[in-house]
């Protein structure tokens, strides 16, 4: 049912024009891959500009053959050949020349030929799959024996050789049986990037076939044509992060094919770890654990801050309902899902093998009934106070420093936890969760310093793909690497995401693959964002944080929720507010069940559910696709209300590749106009409340 026109009408969208310096509001352009061989159709140089199809460009050699009886043709060198079959329906033509790539960067790789032909199948297959190819187009009866989870039998592989034969010169006419049993051990690691990105993780990553996107409403390929302002909570994959993790990617799988992928594995997360330490300014002996996400991060900080697991230990957190759902259950040394990274089913709840048994959280509010921000020195007095009273108890003492909490604040004082900490020294271990990882390179190195355990995670300010996290294990603390670890653990970690020293033995061999490849994607805008003069950072992130506050005031449909700025020790980037969070109708404001429609309405096209006569501007902000923070809880007058966040991430500071066209400035100015379109679209989505409620419009790709 269409919404009312005058109804429509008479709710246009307030929006606030800050002055935009000639900035041109063109869509995104996409870099087009290499002119080679003969020239290419539009069409195909249009597939290949793809972000999940810009796959090392300066690699491959294509040419266009219009009577070429297949799809593609590979020669040994890894020359492609393509033919009139790649101009197909667009996502067939896409697998189709996923496949031709794959293939080509096995053969050029030395693959032996049979296995380079059967793991392209597999890699198309996923591929196809991902982008919902169905079984009733003539390419997915071409590679369906290879779309399975599990690998199919000798038979049913050499049945599908002679076809895929056909796609590259020389090959032989059969693969011999270890060739297949090979390929059978490596299954699950071979796929194109964006499906490995989802794996070792929890039904989260999942990508939703109907929408495309994965439980936190983001992509793992690139969605440069949406506006992504949502680094609070996830993030899609960037071009740049994308093609870190297709580099990864390519290494391990030309290692699995032609020698062992395990030192492969390990070989990554070895390098994984050096350059996040780097990052931090961890010098040895402290070390790096990777760990799945923030809350595997919490498990581990639990284990590496207690000395003896047979005594009693009390935890102390600051307003875990701002950190992750599950973090009161992880710092108990629980299971916090119902299955693991590594994909074990577990019972929710149930105390991990190994872990402390006797944990006491306590948890220390920070914001009053009303949904005020408390002092910062009440806060303060209720940490010592717990300390005081564990350690006279004679517990083992973890406090948590919230370092960036999901609106923004920082607590309890770093002088305050500093004093408690030389005042109990073996007594009190000190874990600063900076997952948000909303911090200078300095302020995380001066953390390690007091051997402050860290917690970070890629997946929120460094806007990497969700589920990386670290800990950052300070010299001090590094002893606490040779105590057995907790025989739970293994259900959560492999031993190659600890370091050598570490008595990881009880834990599997190997690595986390998906874990590696996020983290591969995160350093790509980790190193991004370090090459910009933190002058330049801070620059960018007030001017962008004054437009969007100003536009928000500007606009009656919604209001600041304002958190203090975090109180630091000394002035920089970081000390400012790089969260902006807003209730919707403040006369009245919004549940954190309609908030949460509204965020989910962002993301998609409203335009099927509006009326037929919206204006130019209306259509605009009805298809475009916004992701911002999730909405957080608080209390409201009574009630609870959904506050959602704009977030700046790290690649505002240091730019989209899809936006090499523009310089820093018209850039800036565009990411600023991108975020005022997300306000507007709300206000589109309140004046047609009554409409959208019956459409529940669901996002998409």
């Amino acid at each position: 049912m269409q919404s009312n026109p005058r109804r429509f009408a008479a709710h246009v969208p307030v929006v606030y024009n800050p002055p935009m310096s000639g900035l041109d509001s063109a869509a995104t352009t996409l870099a087009t891959p290499p002119a080679t061989g003969a020239l290419l159709p539009d069409a195909i140089a249009r597939l290949l500009a793809r972000p999940d199809l810009l796959i090392a460009p300066h690699h491959r050699s294509l040419t266009f053959v219009p009577d070429l009886a297949q799809a593609f043709v590979v020669d040994p060198l890894g020359q492609i050949r393509l033919g009139p079959d790649c101009l197909a329906r667009n996502e067939v033509a896409a697998t189709r020349l996923r496949h031709g790539l794959e293939l080509a960067l096995l053969l050029r790789a030395g693959v032996s030929p049979s296995l380079a032909g059967l793991a392209a199948a597999r890699v198309a297959a996923v591929f196809a799959r991902i982008h919902g190819v169905g079984a009733d187009m003539p390419l997915d009866v071409l590679l369906a024996p290879f779309a399975s989870a599990t690998p199919p039998g000798h038979a049913a592989l050499r049945a599908a050789w002679p076809a895929l034969r056909l796609l590259q010169q020389g090959a032989p006419a059969t693969p011999d049986a270890a060739e297949l049993d090979r390929l059978a051990r490596l299954w699950p690691l071979l796929g194109p990037a964006e499906a490995l990105l989802q794996s070792g993780g929890d039904q989260r990553l999942r990508i939703d076939p109907a929408t495309g996107l994965n439980g936190y409403g983001c992509s793992h390929r690139p969605r440069p044509w949406s506006v992504t302002f949502a680094s609070s909570t996830a993030s899609s994959s960037s071009e740049r992060g994308f093609a870190a993790a297709e580099a990864a990617r390519a290494r391990v799988t030309l290692a699995a094919l032609t020698a062992d992928p395990t030192p492969a594995l390990l070989a990554e997360a070895r390098a994984i770890r050096a350059e996040i330490a780097a990052h931090a300014g961890l010098a040895p002996p402290g070390q790096v654990v990777l760990a799945a996400s923030g809350t595997d991060c919490e498990l581990l900080a639990l284990t590496l801050g207690v000395a003896d697991p047979a005594a009693p230990v009390t935890n102390i957190l600051v307003a875990p309902e701002e950190t992750g759902s599950g973090v009161p259950l992880a710092a108990t040394g629980r299971h916090f899902a119902a299955d693991t990274a590594r994909g074990t089913p577990v019972t929710k709840g149930a105390r991990i093998d190994g872990q402390p048994e006797a944990v006491t959280l306590v948890p220390i509010a920070a914001r009053e009934a009303s949904g005020a921000m408390r002092p910062l020195s009440a806060i303060d007095a209720d940490c010592a106070r717990a300390v005081v009273r564990a350690v006279a108890a004679g517990h083992q003492v973890i406090l948590h420093v919230l370092d960036i909490s999901k609106t923004g604040y920082l607590a309890p004082s770093i002088e305050t936890v500093g004093q408690l900490a030389n005042r109990y020294p073996g007594q009190l271990t000190v874990v600063v969760d900076a997952c948000q990882l909303r911090l200078t390179a300095a302020r995380l190195a001066a953390y390690l310093a007091r051997d402050w355990l860290v917690l970070i995670t890629g997946s929120k300010f460094l806007t990497g793909p969700p589920f990386a996290g670290a800990v950052l294990v300070p010299p001090g603390r590094a002893p606490r690497l040779n105590h057995a670890l907790p025989a739970g653990l293994a259900e959560y970690s492999f031993r190659g995401e600890w370091p050598e020293v570490a008595r990881a033995q009880t834990l599997p061999e190997g690595a986390n693959y998906g874990l590696l490849l996020r983290w591969h994607a995160a350093l790509a805008e980790w190193q991004a964002l370090a090459a910009v003069p933190e002058a330049r950072t801070a620059e960018i992130l007030g001017r962008f944080r004054a437009h969007v506050r100003e536009a928000i005031e500007a606009n009656p449909d919604i209001a600041l929720v304002e958190t203090p700025p975090p109180a630091r020790a000394s002035h920089a980037w970081d000390a400012e507010q790089t969260i902006i969070g807003f209730c919707l109708r403040p006369e009245d404001p919004l549940s954190p069940e309609d908030a949460r429609r509204v965020y989910v309405w962002l993301n998609a096209d409203l335009r099927p559910a509006l009326s037929p006569t919206l204006s130019a501007e209306q259509e605009r902000l009805a298809c475009l696709r916004c992701h911002i923070g999730q909405p957080v809880a608080l209390p409201a007058r009574g009630g609870m209300m959904g506050v959602l966040r704009i977030s700046a991430g790290a690649r505002l500071v240091s730019g989209e590749p899809s936006h090499h066209d523009l310089d820093e400035d018209a850039r800036l100015l565009r990411e600023i106009r991108d975020a005022i379109s997300v306000l507007a679209k709300i206000s589109l989505i309140l004046a047609n409340w009554e409409a959208l409620s019956r459409a529940d419009p669901k996002p998409s790709f």
